[in-house]
């Protein structure tokens, strides 16, 4: 979290500040990202920067929250509907709302992409470990939404199948980024929809085969 001193800043410089961080994360890993080179950028002294911040860290999980509460400017019309939309109409809305964000966002999405395909586990688990609690709650009140309107099965366990699908978005974003050479940030979207309607396919179908011929045991 930045400092009081950053929040007090005139709006111009903390926007300059945060523009010449974002535009170093995007074009290099948090390892490479300079500090040297955003303070250069932003047109301050190397000293200023640790009155706001307390290291890179810092700063870097500021730009995360950042990039979260845009994003829910986006999901915030799908989340609106959400009383009125089945839960697999809501979860498949979500994923749009969140490609849209993608697309109009490129630096942002450029951040999150080169974490997502770094190997350092233990900043993934810093910065969307911080997220993954907020999903699993978000997705159990949806997944018990849709068992009181009967659209989920009630023997599931809740608690478990939240964890499962939050971790199902961050597993098809990382395929699709290993898969895709192009890498996330495209003008073509259809490939990761597509995964996404498998996905929400699967989820919502499993992998049994039914009908008369399959014996259940």
């Amino acid at each position: 979290m930045p400092k009081n001193t950053f929040f007090n800043l005139p709006e111009k410089k903390r926007t300059r500040i945060l523009n010449a961080a974002i535009d170093e994360f995007s074009k290099y890993s948090y390892e490479k990202a300079s500090i040297t080179r955003i303070v250069n950028t932003a047109n301050i002294a190397k000293g200023s920067f640790y009155q706001y911040f307390e290291n890179k860290l810092d700063l870097f999980r500021h730009i995360f929250m950042i990039s979260a509460d845009e994003k829910l400017k986006y999901l915030k019309p799908t989340l609106d509907k959400m009383e009125s939309e089945d839960f697999f109409t809501t979860l498949r809305n979500l994923y749009v709302a969140g490609i849209e964000f993608v697309k109009e966002n490129y630096k942002l999405s450029q951040i999150a992409d080169r974490l997502m395909k770094s190997n350092n586990e233990n900043l993934k688990n810093e910065i969307f470990g911080e997220t993954k609690p907020k999903s699993n709650h978000f997705l159990k009140v949806l997944l018990l939404k849709g068992i009181k309107r009967g659209e989920i099965d009630s023997s599931i366990d809740v608690e478990l199948v939240s964890v499962m699908l939050t971790n199902l978005s961050f597993t098809i974003t990382e395929y699709y980024l290993k898969t895709n050479e192009k890498g996330i940030v495209t003008d073509d979207y259809s490939d990761l929809m597509e995964m996404v309607e498998k996905m929400i396919y699967t989820i919502e179908n499993g992998i049994k085969i039914k009908g008369e011929d399959n014996n259940d045991y």
